[in-house]
């Protein structure tokens, strides 16, 4: 983004459709029932920070919300004119926003930084930037683990979070992954999207991976250069993950409930709906497993069927097990537990 006329072009375009997409995560963290983000001050260290999108994402969140920290941000990128981006509009949104903030700029790639960076933070955001880390190298995957492992370990509190979006594109959604079954494996935990800190399912089959596409409203400017362009922004598509050094799971809002969590899953595929039945794609403890309600099986029991859409997070109780499959029957109970979150946003103050 050194040349400022594309740089112009992505800020007004691609900075309004990937600031919200950091919402998700937050709220997920907040729904918590430990109160995640109740304190006085969230340090935040946003990594490969380019014009500073997640960010404005952050403090828009925030500004919505009737008890809020101070924003202490760090923006890590190599490009001088990123950094002088994110300060112009970080000081925009702070000037038109609702938040107490501030903000410090290093000029370091990502490898380089951690000489460069004090102290410890409660949020780490690393936003369309892991597929970018050692790309050409054979051991990619590797050394990204080793490099988030080290980022953590030295830069997170205890009880802080990394949060991780990349494009919903297939290869970079399963290095992903697969970066995300390393740090599993190095001891790190996985608040969400996942329910289980297991392998991931979605790599067995080279054909499956894991995102998210969440309905949006753009502002006025997005859908009119979509009608010039041809593209189309009137959803959000993405992956996340949010790694944590605790065990702290989104499972904790429910876990302590009547809920089991082996019957609790999170919703991953469209709804699949064909003549006489309406299936989903499904994951949880176990795998990632198909289920199916047939239309002569429809009940007042398991009508919320209906209703579920990818993220939500669902209880099913009293389903047949087919092995490739789950089948509800008419005494299945099912209940929505989580509901994915719709996002919207507050600040366009960029235009």
């Amino acid at each position: 983004l050194k040349d400022k006329d594309l740089r112009d072009a992505y800020i007004h375009y691609y900075v309004p459709v990937n600031m919200y997409k950091i919402h998700l995560p937050l709220q997920e963290l907040t729904i918590h029932p430990s109160r995640i983000f109740e304190k006085e001050m969230v340090r935040v260290l946003d990594l490969g920070s380019g014009p500073g999108t997640a960010i404005l994402g952050i403090i828009d969140f925030f500004s919505s919300r009737g008890k809020r920290p101070y924003l202490k941000f760090t923006a890590v990128d190599p490009i001088s004119e990123n950094l002088l981006e994110t300060e112009r509009l970080f000081k925009l949104f702070i000037e038109k926003g609702n938040a107490d903030a501030s903000l410090l700029t290093i000029k370091s790639t990502i490898e380089k930084s951690k000489s460069l960076i004090e102290g410890s933070f409660d949020i780490i955001t690393l936003s369309n930037v892991l597929s970018e880390i050692a790309h050409r190298y054979n051991q990619k995957i590797r050394r990204r683990i080793n490099l988030l492992k080290t980022i953590i370990n030295r830069s997170l509190t205890h009880d802080g979070s990394c949060i991780i979006i990349e494009p919903a594109l297939r290869d970079t959604s399963r290095e992903m992954l697969e970066v995300r079954d390393g740090l599993i494996g190095e001891g790190l935990n996985i608040y969400s999207p996942c329910l289980m800190n297991e392998m991931c399912p979605a790599l067995t089959n080279p054909a499956d991976w894991c995102h998210e596409d969440i309905p949006w409203e753009p502002p006025e400017i997005i859908k009119e250069i979509d009608r010039i362009t041809g593209l189309r922004k009137d959803s959000l598509k993405f992956s996340y993950l949010i790694i944590r050094k605790d065990s702290l799971s989104i499972r904790d809002i429910y876990d302590n409930k009547s809920f089991r969590g082996n019957n609790s899953f999170r919703v991953v595929s469209e709804p699949l709906i064909s003549k006489g039945k309406l299936e989903f794609y499904i994951c949880g403890t176990g795998g990632r497993r198909l289920i199916v309600r047939l239309d002569k099986d429809s009940s007042m029991t398991n009508k919320p069927f209906e209703t579920i859409r990818r993220g939500d997070i669902v209880s099913f109780e009293h389903t047949a097990d087919e092995g490739k499959r789950l089948k509800l029957t008419k005494d299945t109970t099912v209940t929505k537990i989580v509901s994915r979150f719709i996002l919207t946003g507050t600040t366009h103050s960029i235009y």
